[in-house]
This record gives structure tokens, sequence and C-alpha cells, in this order.
């Protein structure tokens, strides 16, 4: 049996799927399986088992027509028996029925169900819901038994040398790598999600004079300047960033999957810290909370709330983007510091003489 996969566009919609692929995996364990995603989107699956396949592939209509062509009719070849759909876009669906997958499985949305074979009964995109559950449901439908809500990641051993590499050459010492924290700024959404460099900045300075731990700036290519910014601004050594590194979603996956925890805005690499166990707070302004809930018990979400949000803007429209900076460093320090407390008292404890 041959499987296709046409996977979330975006980081952190894929890795709130990898709960449904893996129910997918384990349902069809005989079968082959292709993840069929944006290139960007191969590190996020790297290392796992949940696909046997990745074919790189451009949604947006970025590539040259002949080389689509040339895609089409490589998908057309594989002869896939079944087709699992998670972007619910009237393209996915065409593309799925145009390479002839003979089951079509997806959400019944934006008039595409005659594509579909097997479709979900769409809900009312005005009542937040968790995303994750939609992937559920649709797994479910393409035959899997029982879909679980673990989020899955791996470190290759390739992005696992590349850490320890930038490791060795920024002097973070070996005793710190697993108690530094680590900040994620920015994402793909827009610049309405976006903390203010000033804030994680003063954060920093809080986490170095009170907690002694280092801190670690991750970033992809859009977010190089405001992490070296973030860092410049701390004016502290032990303020490091991955500016000066070749931006790769890899080793940010790498630096997540090895901080004590993570402070993060609303985007994809959040998500790492639920594959990894490691504790996360995450700062939310203009988007809803309960689209991306996953139920992790060691995370702690902030938003103020305000008359005009969440709104679902990429761009504040009322120009002010309170919603984050009235957001304080103190609040998400007292965060830090709460998450840091509860599992100081989840650790085993020793015993007594």
């Amino acid at each position: 049996m041959k499987i296709a996969l046409f996977c979330p566009n975006w980081v952190g919609d894929l890795l709130m799927a990898t709960p449904a692929l893996r129910a997918v995996r384990n349902r069809y364990v005989q079968a082959e399986i292709t993840a069929i995603a944006r290139p960007v989107l191969a590190d996020v699956l790297a290392g796992t088992n949940l696909c046997d396949r990745f074919i790189a592939h451009a949604p947006g209509g970025n590539q040259p027509e002949r080389k689509g062509l040339a895609l089409w009719r490589r998908l057309r070849g594989e002869q896939f028996d079944l087709a699992v759909l998670f972007p619910n876009s009237l393209r996915s669906a065409w593309w799925a029925w145009s390479i002839g997958a003979k089951e079509r499985v997806g959400v019944a949305r934006n008039g595409r169900q005659w594509l579909l074979t097997r479709s979900v009964e769409s809900k009312s995109k005005r009542v937040p819901s968790p995303v994750m559950d939609e992937y559920s449901r649709i797994a479910l439908a393409a035959g899997a038994t029982q879909v679980g809500r673990q989020i899955e990641a791996c470190v290759t051993p390739e992005e696992a040398a590349r850490w320890t590499a930038f490791c060795d050459r920024s002097g973070l010492a070996p005793e710190s790598r697993r108690g530094f924290i680590c900040f994620n700024t920015g994402g793909a959404f827009g610049p309405a999600k976006n903390w203010p460099v000033e804030s994680f900045a003063a954060l920093a300075r809080r986490v170095r004079r009170e907690l002694d731990r280092d801190v670690l700036v991750v970033c992809g290519p859009a977010e190089v300047e405001n992490a070296r910014a973030i860092a410049q601004a701390a004016k502290d050594v032990g303020v490091r960033t991955l500016a000066d590194e070749t931006p790769s979603l890899g080793l940010t996956k790498a630096a997540i999957a090895h901080a004590g925890l993570l402070v993060t805005t609303d985007s994809g690499p959040r998500f790492f810290a639920q594959a990894f166990n490691v504790p996360v707070v995450t700062l939310f302004g203009p988007t809803h909370i309960a689209w991306s809930e996953t139920g992790y018990a060691k995370s702690r979400h902030l938003q103020v709330p305000l008359d005009c949000g969440p709104c679902q803007k990429r761009d504040c429209p009322l120009g002010h983007t309170r919603c984050m900076r009235n957001l304080l460093p103190d609040h998400v320090f007292a965060a830090v510091c709460e998450l840091l407390a509860a599992q100081s008292e989840l650790s085993p404890q020793p015993l007594a003489a």
C-alpha cells in the first residue's frame, strides 16, 4: 500500500499534526508512506519514522511551471492508494485528485468535497478550537484507530554535531548546556506576534542576574537581525545568539532540545519544547490560545486581555500592538520562575542520610 501525506504548510502546524501522522503510521505498518510538504519542513520530520520518503512541494506556485509539471508527473506515477490531506485548501485536494490517488481523505471545506472520497465535517472557524483535534479527526477518517497527543521530533546526528560545534565556538560551558534558557522570537505569521527587542533584552538581563543562567536566542533567516539586537541590548556575555550561524531549523531544534526552558512567541518552534519535554512559556498577542492548545503540562500561556483582541491579524489594525507591548518582562520572568520551581519539585529528591 502506498500513502501520500499532504502535510500542513507551517512548522507549528506540522508539529501539531505529528500525533495524527503517528496514528496513520501505526495503522498502516507495512505501507510505504510519503510526506509531501514545503522544502523547509523536511527538518521537522528528519530523524523520525513518521514517513518513509519526503517529497518537497511548494504549494504557492513558487516553482517554475515545468518543474511543477515534472512534480505532478512524478506524483501521478506513484499511484498512491490513499492520500491524507491535512491542509484544508482546494489546491491540496485538487493535487490529490489529479495525481490519481484512489482514496482521498480530508476536511470538507472550501468547496472541495467533490474531490474527496472520505470527508471530515468542517467545524465553524468562528469558534476557536485546537487544530490538533482536527488533525486527529482526519487520521481517524483515514483508518487510524487511536490518536495520541504526543508531539514528535528528533535531533539527527548531523544536527547534534552542529550543536556541539556551536557550543564549543561560543563558549557555552558543558555544565550549563542543560540549564540555559532559550529565547525564540518572531515567526512567519507576521510582525504583530513579535515581542519587543527591549523586553527580551530586559528578561535576559534578569535571568542572568537572578537565576545565573545562560541565555541563547535562536532564530530563523527572518529573525537574524532581531536576535542579534536582543543579544547586543542585553550587554551580557552570557547572552548568546545563533544569528552568526547559518540559519537552520535543525540547529534551532537541537538548541531547544538541550535547553532548560524555552521562552517563545506563538510560533512554530515553540512546539519543539513539547516534543523534547522542555518547559515552555509562550507569549500570545493577536492569536487565540485555543487554536494551538495541545494540553502540554509543562507550559504556561501568557496573554494580556484587551477589548481589541485577540484579533488574529498579522499587523495590528490599530497600530499600537499593545497586546505584546503590555506583556511586561516581570510577568514573563514570574512564569519562568514558576515553571522552573515546578520542575524542581517534580525532580527526584536525594534520600535523607
